[in-house]
């Protein structure tokens, strides 16, 4: 049976833990290594990933090259633009063409409905690099950054601050899966999809208020408020007015609290140069963790 890594909550418990075991157990392994050494047990060699852009991007195009890499693959990257498929082909036939030539898809696209159509009709695992609805590659880095910080996740309490977007969606969808409580402050206007919020359950609290979700908590993250596609930009500004992350909010955090973004940052609007650049700042180390996240995710994906 294929598997897909579209969604966290569509994974067990079990699956997701062992996931993250094995980005741990793979970073470790490889300290003091070049960059381009492959991992001892090559779990993809002789495979190729494609890679597949409807969003420009920085982290993710490189992090997925450097993973498969690592595993002892290859890549294949291209535009959807450069594609037939940015000509008005139907996403089912590109899916079928490109399963005849590689062993793996990753997409990162403006349409959750586009990579699920995608997954629907491959014979290869697809992977969900970024779309409108989820971000599932991150949570995975973002965990895995607390994880090494602060210890297992379970049990800790995660501030998020801003918009209730396709980042925040996958937060909740992993704090039932992994034992954790996410208190998500958003203007009214920018709240999570209810259905994702939903699928939280009671590890997921909202309110509109930042110094409430902040409270106490081990994590701080935010996430730009103006994202590739928005056109609102001056409302969005106006409505998140309140909302960036300073000294002053992570204050009200625990004491030894980390803050994530999972970057690009808008310095001096959802963050201060004082906070990302500060002692409780982790940016630096998630930025890096999607590597090791996602070979994990690839290694599990070849293995199914």
């Amino acid at each position: 049976m294929v598997r897909h890594f579209l969604d966290l909550y569509r994974l067990e418990a079990e699956e997701l833990r062992a996931i993250l075991d094995d980005a741990h157990a793979r970073k470790q392994a490889r300290k003091g290594w070049p960059k381009g050494r492959v991992d001892a047990d090559a779990p993809a060699r002789d495979r190729v990933l494609a890679m597949v852009f409807e969003k420009n991007s920085t982290r993710t195009r490189f992090s997925f090259d450097a993973a498969i890499r690592q595993l002892g693959g290859a890549s294949i990257i291209a535009n959807a633009d450069d594609m037939q498929l940015g000509r008005g082909e139907p996403v089912e036939d590109t899916s079928r063409v490109l399963s005849r030539m590689v062993d793996a898809v990753m997409i990162r696209a403006n349409s959750h409905e586009d990579v699920e159509r995608f997954a629907r009709v491959a014979t290869v695992p697809v992977i969900n690099g970024l779309t409108d609805r989820s971000h599932p590659c991150q949570i995975l880095a973002d965990i895995l950054t607390i994880e090494e910080a602060r210890g297992p996740i379970a049990g800790k309490t995660i501030a998020w601050v801003g918009d209730g977007n396709n980042v925040c969606h996958s937060f909740m969808h992993a704090a039932p899966k992994l034992g954790f409580h996410l208190q998500v402050a958003c203007p009214a206007d920018y709240h999570p999809d209810l259905h994702d919020l939903a699928r939280g359950g009671n590890h997921v609290s909202l309110t509109s208020d930042p110094r409430e979700a902040v409270q106490g908590a081990d994590v701080v993250v935010t996430d730009t408020w103006v994202s590739m596609g928005d056109q609102d930009y001056e409302a969005r500004l106006e409505a998140f007015d309140g909302y960036g992350v300073d000294d002053g909010l992570m204050e009200a955090a625990a004491a030894d609290a980390v803050f994530l973004h999972c970057l690009p940052a808008h310095r001096g609007e959802e963050v201060t140069d004082a906070v990302i650049d500060g002692p409780s700042s982790l940016v630096w180390d998630e930025a890096e963790n999607r590597i090791h996240a996602q070979k994990a995710v690839l290694a599990w994906c070849f293995a199914g």
